[in-house]
Formats: structure tokens, C-alpha cells, sequence
């Protein structure tokens, strides 16, 4: 661009080294004012590592930095807050039990004639709140607000501090769709007042929505760099995992047979009702819907997770009862959506959490035969490819994809004769996606009948044999292999049933 000005930050050439581990090999990277630059690539790709180079929390082997021109190394992460660096995490470092005001203003009171000034710090966090567009009350206790308003407070208090460059790591992971809507505009808005922001995430969507330039490390080195509008999703990927984007979705040739799952006007309180479903033996049944239309619960009611208040549920024909242990028994199999709420146990090891619903296999007499249960969770590791292959390492220390594999493996250990699967790769690199996707082909094409709940769209109707959109508690319509995400899309917000 002719008339661009010269990068905040430049990065050429940046190596470091872990005890002979290269986790970064030649990256080189550039940041501008008032721009927007979406740092991807595959876990492992290097992307945590050189945020903390850019953060000072880590120290480069090699490389140059640049800021305003000017070569510099930041020490440590006290002198990148002094050159304007703030990076916001997945889980905010705020302090939940303080006021918003006193959140922002945490560590650097404002004094006025020796005592702090409580009421120049309310002037100016009132200013920056009205310039960002923020209706969050100054004296609201932090905890008491939602994930997503206390990144908005995290955003805003290193806006305060002045703040040039603004990175966020994952930040759309703990959000929903109206909280994630409201965190672009607030970036966008940064933006504008000449903040440079880095935007790490999975999510190819919100890319294409925010980023002016897109960056791709792959293996530790820049893969690609080229301006957001110039390029498109294919690319993104082709760049990050050097596979076309049909891979993702490939599917084999299955026979579909007979009925393993079957709802009949199924019933979960306020939450769903009348809900009629089958998914057969070799079939992927996709099911959609907006946030609240109802896929959760309805998922978690066929697991025995959420209250059955009428209809039937029947497994290879014959009723089973509402509840965990007689779905489970009968060949429910199901992975929630919620991975870290709901899903792992982060301090406990592989082993652990790979056998949980399996522990009794591996009890005898009273004792735990635990050569037996470190075999079988090792066992299921290699078959899922879960890395690193250290069944007593903590699960919390592994990445998304091999967090979420582990918990797959955990499911199928229950033998099912029907999964459901929700949010099967939320959180997880296009790599380890693409992995996950294959596995669930593999289980269909052995006879395994699938329920995939997904707000991946793409990913939704890529996969499935046939898709069904819920709205409002209820089955709204039906659409077949091949469809678009739009025709998905239409039937969530139509007023109108639809099948076809």
C-alpha cells in the first residue's frame, strides 16, 4: 500500500530455542496503527511463542525487533507495558472481588495532592467508556459481570495505560455470538484511535470479519502474509497446513443402515419439545439452530444430563430410561460441547480422564490394577493420535486438539452404538480439526450412527448425510447433503416449517 505508514512494530528473522526444542525458526512480522493483523496457524505453529517474545516474557535466540524504527529488545514484561504492549488472555488477570473502577485503575492510581483521586479516575474511565461505546457501570463488582464484559474492562484498562499494541489470544473461545459481536466492535473501534492489534484465533470467520492483514506461521516460521480482502478461507488454510480445504470434509462411501437412535415427541421442560429425530447406523444427522433454539439441552436430555418431561427415547429399538447410567449402558456415547466446563478434569492426568467412565474395568477386590489402566489409556492415546504420548501428564497441559481427542477417546472407551458429538472441534487448530473429522468418518463407516451438533456451519453441512435446524425448542426443518450454510441460515430465522 503506497500510502502506508511504517510498522509500529517489525520483527525479522525471530528464532528461540527451548533446551534444543526450535519453537520458533524465522519469523518475521510487522505491526501498523490502526490496523488489525490476525496472527494464525496450527498449534505448535509458534504463535504463543512469539506473542510472549512481543509481551517479554520470552527473550528471542536470534532475530531483530524494531519499535518506531528503532531497534529494541523488551527485557521483560514490565518494559513492553512501558512501550505500550497489552496482551488480553482467554481468562482475564482482573481481580474479581474489586470494582470495575478500581480494575482499571489496579496498580496505577490516580493521586491528586498526595491522596488517590477517585474522581479524576471516574472522569477519565467515563470519557474512554463513552469514546469505546461501553455502557458497563464503574462501581459493578468485576465477577459479577459476564466473561465477556470483563475482556471489554481488560481491553479498556490497557487502552488507559496507553496502549499501542493490543493483543488477544483466543478471546472469541469463552464467548457467545452476541458477546463476540460486541468485543469486534469495541476492537474495531481501537482501532480507529490508532491502536495496532494482534487477533489470535481458530476461527476463520471472525478473520474475515475483522482483520485488515493476515499472518500464518507454520512450523515455526512466517508461511504467509497477505491483506484479509485479497485472500480467502481456502487460502488461509492451504497456508496453514500446506492440504486443500476439500480435505476437511471428505467422507467416505457409507451403507446406511438401521435405526439406532430414535426420538419420538420428545420432551425436555421449557427447554425443547416434541421432538422426533431418528439417526441410523453409517449416518452423520447434523443439527442446527441458533443460540437458545435448544441443541444443548436436547443433546444433554439424550445423554440422561437434562430432564426428559415427556416423549420416548429408544437405542437399537427398545426405550431406554432418562437417566446417565441407562443411557450410557444402552450405547449413548456423548462428548459435550463445553470441553474445559464440562469435559476435562485440567489437573488430572491423561489416564485419569481417559478412563473415567470406564474405572471400573480396572478395579479388583477393592484395589485398582493400574498397569491395566495405564495400558488402555496409552492404547486409546496412539489409536487417537494424542500428543504428547505421556499418559501421567496433566490433560490441562495439552493443546485444544489433543485435550479434545482425549475426551473422544473417553467416550468411545464406552463402546456406542450412537454419539453425540457437540462442538466436536470448537477450539481446535484446522490441523487437529481435520483429524477429528476423519475419526468420525472412520467410526461411521464401522456402523456407529452420529448426532453432530456444531455452530461451525460449514463444518455442520460438510459433514453430515443431512442436516436439521431447530428454532424456538422444536425441529423447524430438513435439509440434505450438499446444502449451503445459507439454507441453514434461512430456516433458523424463517417462521415457516421446511423439509427437503
Amino acid at each position: 500500500m503506497a500510502d502506508r505508514p511504517d510498522p509500529v512494530l517489525t520483527m525479522t528473522g525471530i528464532a528461540k530455542n527451548f533446551a534444543g526444542v526450535q519453537a520458533l525458526r524465522s519469523v518475521d512480522f510487522a505491526l501498523y496503527a490502526g490496523e488489525i493483523n490476525a496472527l494464525l496457524g496450527e498449534n505448535g505453529a509458534g504463535k504463543s511463542t512469539l506473542i510472549k517474545i512481543i509481551a517479554g516474557a520470552h527473550q528471542p535466540t536470534a532475530g531483530a525487533i524494531t519499535l518506531d524504527g528503532v531497534e529494541t529488545r523488551f527485557r521483560n514484561p514490565h518494559a513492553a507495558t512501558s512501550a505500550g504492549v497489552a496482551v488480553v488472555y482467554q481468562e482475564t488477570s482482573l481481580a474479581p472481588d474489586l470494582s470495575v473502577l478500581e480494575n482499571l485503575y489496579l496498580g496505577s492510581w490516580e493521586h491528586k495532592g498526595g491522596r488517590v483521586s477517585w474522581h479524576t479516575m471516574r472522569v477519565q474511565a467515563a470519557e474512554l467508556f463513552e469514546r469505546l461505546q461501553m455502557s458497563i457501570p464503574l462501581s459493578a463488582r468485576l465477577g459479577s459481570l459476564s466473561k465477556a464484559t470483563a475482556q471489554q474492562v481488560e481491553i479498556a484498562r490497557a487502552l488507559l495505560r496507553g496502549a499501542r499494541i493490543l493483543i488477544l489470544d483466543e478471546p472469541g473461545s469463552v464467548l457467545n455470538d452476541q458477546e463476540l459481536r460486541s468485543l469486534h466492535e469495541l476492537l474495531i473501534e481501537s482501532k480507529q484511535k490508532g491502536v495496532a492489534v494482534v487477533y489470535i484465533t481458530h476461527r476463520l470467520e471472525e478473520v474475515f470479519r475483522l482483520a485488515d492483514e493476515i499472518t500464518v506461521l507454520r512450523d515455526g516460521v512466517t508461511a504467509a502474509v497477505a491483506r484479509a480482502d485479497e485472500v480467502d478461507e481456502a487460502w488461509v488454510i492451504r497456508q496453514m497446513v500446506g492440504r486443500s480445504v476439500e480435505s476437511l470434509y471428505a467422507r467416505q462411501e457409507t451403507a446406511i443402515g438401521s435405526p439406532v437412535l430414535q426420538l419420538r415427541g420428545l420432551c425436555g421442560g421449557e427447554a425443547f419439545e416434541d421432538v422426533d429425530l431418528t439417526v441410523h447406523a453409517g449416518e452423520i444427522v447434523g443439527l442446527a439452530g441458533l443460540v437458545g433454539a435448544g441443541r444443548s439441552e436436547l443433546a444433554q436430555c439424550i445423554a440422561g444430563l437434562h430432564p426428559q418431561t415427556g416423549g420416548s427415547l429408544s437405542i437399537l429399538g427398545a426405550e431406554v430410561p432418562a437417566t446417565p447410567w441407562a443411557r450410557q449402558e444402552a450405547g449413548v456415547g456423548y462428548l459435550p460441547g463445553d470441553r474445559g466446563g464440562q469435559g476435562i478434569f485440567s489437573f488430572r492426568t491423561l489416564i485419569s480422564n481417559i478412563t473415567l467412565t470406564t474405572a471400573r474395568r480396572y478395579a479388583s477386590l477393592g484395589f485398582v490394577r493400574r498397569a491395566a489402566q495405564r495400558q488402555a489409556a496409552a492404547q486409546a492415546m496412539t489409536q487417537l493420535n494424542v500428543k504428547p504420548l505421556l499418559p501421567d501428564l496433566a490433560i490441562g497441559n495439552l493443546s485444544g486438539g489433543n485435550q479434545q481427542k482425549a475426551l473422544i477417546a473417553r467416550v468411545l472407551a464406552t463402546e456406542p452404538k450412537v454419539l453425540i458429538l457437540e462442538e466436536p472441534t470448537s477450539g481446535v487448530d484446522i490441523g487437529a480439526k481435520e483429524e477429528i473429522h476423519h475419526l468420525i468418518d472412520n467410526l461411521v463407516a464401522h456402523g456407529l450412527g452420529v448426532l453432530l451438533i456444531s455452530s461451525d456451519l460449514p463444518e455442520l453441512v460438510g459433514m453430515s448425510d443431512r442436516t436439521l435446524v431447530m428454532r424456538e425448542g422444536r425441529i423447524a426443518g430438513e435439509i440434505g447433503k450438499g446444502a449451503e450454510p445459507e439454507d441453514v441460515m434461512a430456516i433458523a430465522f424463517s417462521s415457516t416449517s421446511v423439509k427437503g
